[in-house]
């Protein structure tokens, strides 16, 4: 994360092994750079938001005809950015409605970089206008949402890649191509996941009123109208499970998404989870400190742990996955990767690798993550190449669907005390109808909750 120093021995690696790396991974995902020029817009223009643009429009020929914000001052300035990011020099159009937006523009995709709550209704609406969809992850805030966007997606033949760019992270590539499906591991029958890092934004700001430049009641949509107590952008939303669904919902689904892509695995056969706010008890996050999960498949437990205090197991690799193999482990993390074979043989390292000198603008663009800079333009370029050939990217609506319901299910289990298993089928948790009344939140008024059956 932005927050966390990068390792100075990685970031000054050289040009030769990232361009080697870098094409390495674009091959592996059989990308192209396309020929057309797409009409996008952004919903959403914070941090992460811009990220997502600027990566995009460093792989393709794109005209950024509209943003949106709820924050006038983060939309003016994010306009004034992209004029100068994009080659025809304009500031795009300004809305501050999201609907407005897409009725008043012919789109060909949409990102959306809003808070979780916002995620399904805005790429819901987006692909029945007619646009491709690249949504930031998770995809939802409960399960009924991700059910309606993977009909929402289905019902109108729209591309919606997901915001999980750990599958078109090079190292990671190298790593599924080179030692995973490579049979260097053996079979696979334990995995560790886990996240150490400070992120939970504890605090105790007072009460203010909302300021001119923000619509807050808009920012809040179909979430419960908090009173306000200082801008939500960044990190302070992330702290409230009226907003997402904590560390689980942040970061646990990069490491379990990306565990299932190496591992090819489907739907948990059951979701089991205990946490709380064990530690950090002063403030107002009502987001878990503390919390373990266990994702069950035959004859594998996919076992993830996070806390948002002390020390990491392994300081090298304080958010990352573990795959534990017959013949050998894997220790893998957006940083690197290690493996440890069992017995004799040799360890492999691989460093992530940045593109300084590819794109040298990354150095100055405001808490880029330099890290991740080249597994988003590889993710846009497999999005966009979907999008030309009609067909799946890597990180499919789906798939997303998949790894975030299984994030929140885990929530709904350490929040009732049980296991659940999901019937993604009957879009219920099996034997359970208190279990299952709980897949969908309800809706501030006005809006409406999606619905999967009539999208």
């Amino acid at each position: 994360m932005d927050q966390f120093n990068l390792n100075r021995r990685q970031f000054i690696q050289g040009t030769t092994a990232s361009l080697a790396l870098t094409a390495m991974g674009a091959q592996a995902m059989d990308v192209t750079k396309p020929m057309k020029t797409y009409r996008v817009a952004l919903i959403g223009t914070g941090w992460y938001g811009k990220s997502d643009l600027f990566r995009l429009i460093q792989v393709a020929d794109v005209d950024v005809v509209a943003l949106c914000d709820v924050d006038k001052n983060m939309l003016e300035a994010a306009g004034k950015l992209v004029s100068q990011r994009q080659k025809s020099g304009k500031v795009p159009k300004l809305y501050g409605d999201y609907k407005k937006l897409l009725a008043e523009n012919q789109l060909d995709i949409v990102l959306i970089g809003s808070p979780d709550h916002w995620h399904a209704l805005m790429a819901i609406d987006a692909v029945k206008a007619g646009a491709h969809v690249y949504v930031q992850k998770p995809i939802s805030v409960d399960v009924m949402e991700g059910e309606a966007m993977v009909a929402a997606a289905r019902k109108y033949n729209k591309v919606v890649q997901v915001g999980t760019q750990r599958k078109s992270t090079p190292h990671l590539i190298d790593a599924k191509k080179n030692i995973v499906d490579a049979g260097l591991l053996g079979k696979v029958s334990h995995v560790e996941m886990c996240c150490y890092f400070h992120m939970r934004n504890n605090g105790n700001p007072p009460v203010v009123a909302v300021p001119d430049f923000l619509d807050y009641n808009m920012w809040t949509g179909p979430a419960p109208l908090r009173p306000y107590d200082g801008l939500p952008h960044i990190r302070w939303w992330r702290t409230f499970k009226e907003y997402g669904n904590g560390i689980m919902g942040d970061m646990c689904i990069h490491m379990f998404d990306t565990v299932r892509w190496m591992l090819k695995l489907g739907w948990p056969q059951k979701i089991s989870s205990t946490g709380g706010i064990y530690v950090q008890k002063d403030g107002k996050s009502n987001i878990e400190d503390t919390q373990s999960a266990i994702f069950e498949y035959p004859e594998l437990n996919c076992v993830w742990q996070h806390r948002t205090w002390g020390t990491p197991s392994n300081p090298d690799y304080p958010w990352s996955f573990t795959l534990y193999g017959e013949k050998g482990t894997l220790w893998a993390s957006t940083m690197s990767y290690d493996f440890i074979p069992q017995g004799k043989g040799d360890k492999i390292h691989k460093d992530v690798v940045y593109e300084k000198e590819k794109y040298p603008e990354d150095l100055t663009e405001e808490r880029i993550e330099l890290n991740a800079a080249p597994a988003t333009r590889l993710h846009m370029l497999n999005f966009l190449e979907a999008i030309e050939k009609n067909g799946r990217p890597v990180a499919d609506i789906e798939e997303g669907h998949i790894s975030t319901a299984s994030c929140l299910i885990a929530n709904l289990s350490m929040q009732l005390g049980r296991p659940l298993v999901y019937d993604p089928q009957k879009r219920e948790i099996v034997g359970d109808k208190e279990a299952t009344k709980l897949l969908q939140r309800p809706y501030r008024a006005p809006w409406v909750h999606p619905d999967p059956k009539k999208v």
